[in-house]
């Protein structure tokens, strides 16, 4: 398939029936786009739902210049959703939009802008506003990003390998090329899928970029709000939802290290884990019982100690 594109939206949905609409619409209202080529695909992935329907209605009405396109990706798994994009993508810029994230009228100009104005940026992530259904808990800020909530500021920001800190994949804008340069074939984490909790697939594929030399970076200029319905702020989401971050961590931790150090990289890791677990337990012993934000913070820490244990365990590192 020839690459001919200037951008493609790409939208990876499990039952996004409901969600889909409102994002379908914001992208026939993106301004700007006059001199672009650009297309939008959604990626149905094993959907149960009408999700299907629902995209082919919208296609017997579409009357835009940008085609819609609807494809089916049977395996499970976000990293399957947006391996498959990649491969029927035909835009040089890939941008990464999920079912419950609505774009600003301007959000596809702005990433074809960043893109053209920075050519050493593998992928360039948005600026994600929450957009609560109930009030969370006061100090939730502190575990806010993890939901993929990112408001670092109103200037771009260049993310520093040493830094380990990476954008999440929602608003995530991708340069092909460097996709197909960095990202194996076969990656360890695939996604949360029914049996299999282990998550950061997207930090594991944004790792391999950054580890192949492309730069990643934040774009303030690329808005999207993003809907948080109340059950992902209850303890039976959250608490899981924790979990599987921390068990795929030792995955990301090691993408960029060589297998020289990587023992020694292991231990400091573990001594690093095993410290955080008792400062938090000194300080709030008594609140992690009613406190959920402090009880998520507790299940990252000894996830991340038990990682490597139980990613070996699990047979993940024989793929």
């Amino acid at each position: 398939m020839t690459e001919n594109l200037d951008f493609t939206v790409a939208i990876p949905t499990y039952n996004g029936e409901s969600r889909l609409p409102e994002l379908l619409e914001r992208l026939q209202n993106q301004l700007h786009t006059e001199n672009l080529s650009w297309e939008i695909i959604v990626v149905d992935n094993n959907s149960t739902d009408n999700t299907a329907k629902v995209v082919q209605a919208y296609q017997q009405n579409w009357q835009r210049p940008y085609p819609l396109k609807y494809c089916f990706e049977a395996q499970q798994g976000a990293a399957y959703a947006r391996k498959r994009a990649v491969a029927e993508a035909k835009g040089r810029l890939i941008g990464f939009l999920d079912d419950d994230n609505y774009p600003v009228s301007n959000w596809v100009s702005a990433a074809y802008a960043f893109g053209e104005k920075h050519p050493k940026a593998g992928a360039y992530g948005s600026q994600i506003h929450p957009d609560w259904e109930v009030e969370p808990p006061e100090n939730f800020q502190r575990i806010a990003p993890f939901l993929a909530i990112t408001e670092r500021g109103d200037l771009p920001l260049l993310y520093k390998p040493a830094k380990k800190l990476l954008p999440p994949s929602a608003g995530l804008v991708v340069r092909k090329q460097a996709w197909l340069e960095s990202v194996p074939d076969k990656p360890i984490l695939t996604g949360r899928v029914k049996g299999n909790m282990l998550t950061s697939e997207d930090l594991e594929m944004l790792s391999y970029i950054q580890k192949s030399g492309w730069e990643i970076w934040y774009n303030p200029e690329m808005e999207i709000s993003h809907k948080i319905p109340k059950s992902r702020l209850q303890k039976d989401y959250l608490i899981p939802f924790f979990r599987g971050i921390g068990l795929s961590r030792h995955v990301t931790r090691m993408v960029n290290t060589k297998n020289v150090y990587r023992p020694v990289t292991l231990l400091s890791y573990m001594v690093n884990d095993l410290r955080k677990i008792a400062l938090h337990l000194v300080k709030h012993r008594t609140k992690l019982k009613k406190d959920l934000v402090l009880a998520c913070e507790m299940e990252l820490f000894v996830s991340s100690f038990i990682s490597p244990f139980y990613l070996w365990k699990n047979g993940y590192f024989k793929k």
